[in-house]
């Protein structure tokens, strides 16, 4: 029986949006150590689910193959606790010839480390400031995170940092923070929170969308905390 992998679904809809310049396939890896209320990837915050065969994602990508698509996006959960993770990226990236691009929460450095030579591209989400990690996703481990941005502004070929904004928590000090971290990268994006029925906590449910004067005034506020500062979903 073919070995599982640690990818468990996929987008059936290749994507235009979710690797910059790219026409992506996205897969989804299960688990992941924080517990953020506002995920909206919640269903995969589970323990790890079976997944897909190598077998099957080949026959997969050779079906998005002659739809065009160029990329792949491996995105969760949190992709860097899988074990098998440097030998998925080396499958897209050798075997099958695709840009591959890796979200992360920045969780794990050590094995963020292994991957880095069949990265494309990375995308780490900054929730907030370091100190607000344990309160705000559960994650008390903030000097990974900091190892994690120092490698991927140090070693990365390609890569952004990015916050999702959400008004009962980034207040304009937690933002000065979040300044802190990434100052001094080549690209941060800044991301409108939408609020939605299946969000794990019912007070993010409540949380207005976040409007494109805010994302645009903290734009203008962090204009010189990376080489480009960017507005996404306004």
């Amino acid at each position: 029986m073919p070995k599982e992998t640690s990818i468990y679904a996929y987008l059936e809809k290749p994507s235009m949006v979710d690797y910059p310049q790219h026409y992506a396939a996205v897969f989804f890896v299960s688990g992941c150590g924080f517990t953020c209320g506002f995920c909206h990837n919640a269903a995969l915050m589970a323990d790890k689910q079976s997944g897909l065969s190598l077998e099957q994602l080949d026959a997969v990508c050779a079906a998005f193959r002659k739809e065009w698509v160029n990329g792949v996006v491996i995105t969760g959960g949190e992709p860097t606790g899988a074990e098998d993770l440097p030998d998925l990226l080396r499958f897209f990236k050798e075997h099958l010839g695709f840009a591959v691009k890796l979200d992360t929460n920045g969780s794990n450095p050590a094995m963020l480390g292994k991957c880095l030579p069949w990265v494309d591209y990375i995308a780490m989400d900054i929730k907030c400031g370091l100190p607000s990690y344990p309160e705000v996703v559960g994650f008390s481990e903030t000097d990974r995170i900091q190892e994690s941005i120092d490698l991927i502004r140090d070693e990365a070929k390609d890569y952004e940092f990015r916050t999702t904004v959400i008004s009962t928590i980034h207040t304009d000090d937690q933002m000065e923070t979040v300044r802190q971290i990434v100052h001094g990268s080549k690209r941060y994006v800044l991301q409108a929170f939408i609020p939605r029925e299946e969000l794990p906590q019912e007070e993010f449910r409540n949380v207005p969308r976040t409007t494109s004067a805010r994302l645009h005034e903290l734009r203008a506020c962090l204009a010189d905390c990376a080489d480009e500062v960017l507005v996404r979903g306004a």
